[in-house]
């Protein structure tokens, strides 16, 4: 199916967005950019997470002169206000006059699951790079979308998840990669929290809806966009991860920080082969999706992938890359955001056979566990300089859409195979999860 095709089929936003979507794309190659020269960025979506990735951004260009925000969008009119007065913007209830201002370069969306491809699409058909918060989109189809209209348009996608600009990934891809553990066999990780009032349950400002006055005034329509039509629900729009139509829960938003690194390090970032996911709602029973979930991923190159995670229970799990020498443990004592301090090596009683090449300054793999020294890092200021960099240089970002799209499908599966009760294939010619293994796999 041709973009502009799936964009018509996607679900109609009124008759306005309709239009819009079904112009030809513009693909405009956008202003050329010097070293030298300021960013202009738009945030569409400027919700708490919003908020935060554009004040990180305008901390950025405040102590490096690389950008600035120029203009603010949300569909909270609240919400604009206060973001059009803390960095001097301009502000709008609508996304399009984001994506299609000629001053903008680079466009921050941080909406709902359910509207970043969306606005994501349109954005580099205007000439726009986009720094695009995880997860990257809501379905496969729209993987593949994304995928393909950075090849068509040129454009830079930064996806969101700053836990990939975290050194011990990296430092790990080095050692994987030197056989520092034989045949990858197994990774897993977790993802642990625990809260009195339950994970995603946030203020509800009670006087904002589609009738508040003034600055309580939302937008629904354009908010609800191609999901199910229904009247203003308070905690569906300030809640809204607890809830199919715009989220995945656990997998969306906590999973793909795990995902999309283990992508990294793995050295080729891969599609998975077989996916099946479980859980259940068993503590917080005010949602649509899971409190403990969990998931197994089998890959083509013939290694497998285990996460587990509870929004009822805090006490982590050591994140762990099996081989059949050795064994990485990425990440100690919960810390998960890309501060560990080092990351340990450990031989398998057959690595410890034999002689092999020197892995780190003053061991050789065999003698002894190894201590590999991480960088601390302030990680979503590492991701949002390194997107701003590769604006300039027009090279490739740390999650790009490809790395990114290998995290978003094995997400996307693992929601639809918990929701559907069953083992889930994904046939990478066809770019579609199917039910039974394809023939040419």
């Amino acid at each position: 199916m041709e973009r502009r095709d799936f964009l018509l089929n996607a679900g109609a936003v009124g008759a306005a967005t309709n239009a819009f979507a079904a112009k030809p794309a513009a693909k405009m190659s956008g202003r050329v950019l010097g070293a030298n020269d300021r960013i202009n960025v738009g945030v569409v979506g400027v919700g708490g997470r919003g908020s935060y990735v554009a004040n990180v951004f305008a901390k950025v260009g405040a102590d490096t002169n690389k950008c600035q925000i120029v203009k603010v969008c949300d569909t909270y009119q609240k919400r604009v206000n206060a973001n059009m007065e803390r960095h001097k913007a301009k502000g709008t209830l609508d996304w399009r006059e984001v994506v299609t201002d000629k001053d903008i370069d680079a466009v921050i969306v941080a909406t709902p699951d359910h509207w970043h491809a969306k606005v994501a699409l349109e954005a580099m058909d205007n000439g726009k790079d986009v720094y695009l918060e995880k997860p990257m989109c809501h379905t496969v189809d729209e993987v593949k979308q994304l995928i393909d209209t950075v090849k068509e348009t040129k454009r830079i996608i930064q996806v969101g998840s700053q836990t990939t600009s975290g050194d011990q990934w990296h430092q790990a891809k080095k050692y994987i990669a030197d056989g520092a553990i034989g045949k990858m066999l197994l990774s897993q990780g977790s993802y642990h929290r625990n809260s009195i009032e339950g994970e995603w349950n946030y203020t509800i400002d009670k006087d904002a809806g589609p009738n508040g006055k003034g600055e309580n005034y939302i937008d629904w329509k354009t908010w609800l966009g191609p999901a199910t039509k229904r009247d203003f629900d308070a905690d569906r729009f300030f809640r809204f991860r607890k809830y199919w139509d715009y989220s995945g829960g656990i997998a969306t938003d906590l999973f793909f920080h795990v995902v999309a690194p283990m992508n990294i390090c793995w050295g080729t970032p891969q599609f998975p082969h077989k996916v099946m996911a479980g859980g259940g709602i068993y503590s917080f029973k005010d949602r649509e999706v899971p409190d403990t979930f969990h998931l197994i991923a089998e890959y083509n190159a013939g290694h497998s992938l285990v996460l587990s995670s509870s929004m009822a229970n805090s006490q982590h799990i050591p994140g762990l890359i099996r081989g059949h020498e050795g064994t990485i443990i990425m990440v100690e004592h919960g810390r998960f955001e890309g501060f560990a301090p080092h990351l340990t090596l450990k031989p398998e009683v057959v690595g410890r056979q034999g002689s092999r090449k020197n892995i780190a300054e003053g061991y050789k793999f065999g003698q002894e566990d190894v201590k590999i020294p991480v960088k601390e890092l302030d990680t979503m200021r590492t991701h949002v300089t390194n997107f701003l960099d590769c604006m300039v240089s027009r090279q490739k970002p740390t999650l790009d859409v490809e790395t990114a799209g290998r995290a978003q499908v094995l997400i996307t599966m693992a929601v639809q195979s918990y929701r559907q009760g069953k083992v889930l294939y994904f046939d990478e010619q066809k770019f579609k999860i199917v039910d039974k293994a394809p023939a040419h796999a």
